[in-house]
C-alpha cells in the first residue's frame, strides 16, 4: 500500500458464536492485508468472547500489515437477561441499540479524519445496510452458509423457481442442476418451519443486495462453482473467499477467536497425540443444537458396542431440569478410548492426525471447516441449512453417511445404526472413497486460499473495489 493510509472497514456482527467466528475470520483476513478493521457487535458476546480468549475492547491489535480492534456496544438488557434466547422479542430491541452504534461509529472515525470505507455485516442484522446507505458508505455482505443455500433463497425470494408451499408443502426444488427434496431445502423455506421470523430476516437481506458492492462467501470457488456462476449470471456479485479459518495469513493471530467457551486446548491435543493415525471419531453438534436425552443414550450406546472405536465428545452442559446425562456407567466402561469435554479447539482437533471422522450437526462453519480438513463425515442435521448442507456433504461433495434426521422429521436413530455407521466410516471400501474424496476436497481448499489461488483472488478484488469507491 506504500504510504497511502489504511482503508477503515467496520465489521457488525449478530451477537452468536456461529455468525461471530467467520466475521471474524473475515476481520483478520482483511487485516493482514493491511486495512484498518473495527469489529463490533454487543458487550454481552464481547465478554462471552473474553471468556474463551485474550480479546480486549478498544485496544488496536496489529495483524499482518494493518491492524484489528473491538468496539462492543450495549444492547439495554442485563447480563442474565432471558429475553436473548427469544430471536423475535430480542431483535427490534438489537436493531434500535445497534443502528445508534453504527452510526456513532461512523461519525467518530469522520471526526478522526479516517472515514470507514465500507461496511459489512452478517445474517440476521439486515438493519447495517440501511445504516451504511443513509451514511453513503458502501457496504458488502458476508454469508456464513453455502453458495447452494444462497442460492435457494435468492431464488426463493425472486420466485425463479417452486418451492413448497402450505397447499403443496411436499413438492421437489429444482436448484441449478440439482433436485432437492422438500426435507433437503433449507428449512425455514419451509411453509411447516418452527422459526418463520428467522426466514424472514435472511429474506431482507437478499433484498438489500441491489445496493450491496458484493456478497462474500465462505466457500471456495472449486467447491461451488455451479451455484457462484449461477448467481454471478444475476447481476449479483458474489466473491468466494474461504475456507476463512484456513487461510494462511490469519495464522498469527490464532488466539483471538470468537468461542464463547473456554476450552481445555492443551488437555484434548494431549490425549488425541496418544491416540494412532485416523483412530479417533469427533463428536459436535456446535453451540445451539441440543439432542434429547433418548438420542444422546443412543448415540452412548452406538459408542459402547463400537468397542474398537476412539471418540473426544463435545456434550453441552445443561443445567436442571434440562441436564442432559450420560448412561449409567458409560465414562467408566469408555474410560481410555473416550474422552467428553464442554468444548473443544474444533479447528485443532479436525486437523489431527489421529481423527478418522465428524459426527456433525452440519453447520456451515463445521461443514466447511471439515471439508477443508480432509475429514469424513457423518451427518446429523437438525434445522436450518443444516439440512441441505448434509445433502451435499453425502451426495454432492462424496465426503459423508447419512446418519441422523433433521428436528422436523422427528426420528430416533438407534444405537445399531449408530454402531453400523461408525463402522463403514472407519474402514473398508466406502471409508476409502470418503477419505479420498476429502483429501482431494482439502488440496482444492488450500489452493483456494494460497497466495494467487481463487479465494486469495477475490479477497485482493474486494479490497481493490472499496479503494476505487475511497474519496
Amino acid at each position: 500500500m506504500g504510504s497511502k493510509a489504511p482503508i477503515h472497514i467496520l465489521l457488525v456482527s449478530y451477537p452468536a458464536q456461529g455468525h461471530i467466528n467467520p466475521l471474524l475470520r473475515l476481520a483478520k483476513c482483511l487485516a493482514a492485508k493491511g486495512s484498518s478493521v473495527i469489529f463490533t457487535t454487543t458487550k454481552k458476546a464481547g465478554k462471552d468472547m473474553q471468556t474463551g480468549c485474550n480479546i480486549t475492547d478498544k485496544t488496536v491489535t496489529p495483524i499482518g500489515d494493518g491492524s484489528l480492534t473491538f468496539n462492543f456496544f450495549d444492547d439495554g438488557f442485563k447480563e442474565d437477561d432471558p429475553i436473548r434466547t427469544n430471536l423475535s422479542d430480542y431483535t427490534p430491541q438489537l436493531e434500535h441499540v445497534g443502528k445508534k452504534h453504527v452510526s456513532k461509529i461512523i461519525k467518530n472515525y469522520a471526526d478522526l479524519k479516517t472515514p470507514i470505507s465500507c461496511i459489512i455485516n452478517n445474517i440476521f442484522i439486515p438493519w447495517v445496510c440501511d445504516v451504511a446507505t443513509e451514511h453513503k458508505i458502501p457496504f458488502a455482505i458476508l454469508w456464513s452458509e453455502s453458495s447452494a443455500v444462497f442460492t435457494a433463497y435468492y431464488n426463493y425470494f425472486h420466485k425463479l423457481a417452486r418451492f413448497p408451499s402450505k397447499p403443496e408443502p411436499y413438492i421437489d426444488v429444482q436448484l441449478c442442476s440439482l433436485l432437492l427434496k422438500h426435507n433437503e431445502i433449507p428449512d425455514l423455506l419451509h411453509p411447516f418451519n418452527n422459526y418463520p421470523f428467522l426466514g424472514t430476516l435472511i429474506l431482507e437481506q437478499i433484498k438489500n443486495l441491489s445496493k450491496a458492492l458484493c456478497v462474500l462467501v465462505d466457500t471456495y470457488e472449486e467447491l461451488e462453482h455451479d451455484f457462484i456462476d449461477y448467481i454471478s449470471n444475476k447481476s449479483v456479485v458474489i466473491r468466494p473467499i474461504g475456507p476463512l479459518f484456513n487461510n494462511p495469513k490469519i495464522k498469527c493471530a490464532s488466539n483471538i477467536r470468537g468461542d464463547f467457551v473456554k476450552s481445555d486446548d492443551c488437555n484434548i491435543i494431549e490425549w488425541l497425540n496418544s491416540k494412532p493415525l485416523s483412530s479417533v471419531v469427533y463428536i459436535s453438534f456446535g453451540t445451539i443444537v441440543s439432542l434429547p436425552q433418548e438420542q444422546v443414550n443412543e448415540i452412548a450406546y452406538g459408542l459402547l458396542n463400537s468397542k474398537q472405536v476412539s471418540f473426544l465428545w463435545v456434550l453441552k452442559v445443561k443445567t436442571p431440569p434440562n441436564e442432559i446425562v450420560l448412561p449409567d456407567g458409560f465414562l467408566e466402561e469408555t474410560n481410555g478410548r473416550g474422552k467428553v469435554v464442554k468444548w473443544g479447539p474444533q479447528v485443532e482437533v479436525l486437523a489431527h492426525p489421529s481423527l478418522a471422522c465428524f459426527i456433525t450437526h452440519c453447520g456451515w462453519n463445521s461443514s466447511m471447516e471439515a471439508i477443508a480438513l480432509g475429514v469424513p463425515v457423518l451427518t446429523f442435521p437438525a434445522w436450518g441449512d443444516q439440512v441441505t448442507n448434509a445433502k451435499f456433504l453425502v451426495d454432492v461433495f462424496g465426503v459423508g453417511i447419512r446418519l441422523g434426521y433433521s428436528r422436523a422429521e422427528n426420528k430416533l436413530v438407534s444405537r445399531d445404526e449408530v454402531k453400523k455407521c461408525l463402522l463403514e466410516v472407519m474402514a473398508g471400501e466406502k471409508a476409502e472413497e470418503l477419505k479420498k474424496n476429502a483429501i482431494k476436497w482439502k488440496k482444492a481448499a488450500e489452493a483456494a486460499v494460497a497466495v494467487g489461488g481463487s479465494s486469495d483472488w477475490h479477497l485482493n478484488a474486494f479490497i481493490e473495489d472499496i479503494k476505487k469507491r475511497d474519496p
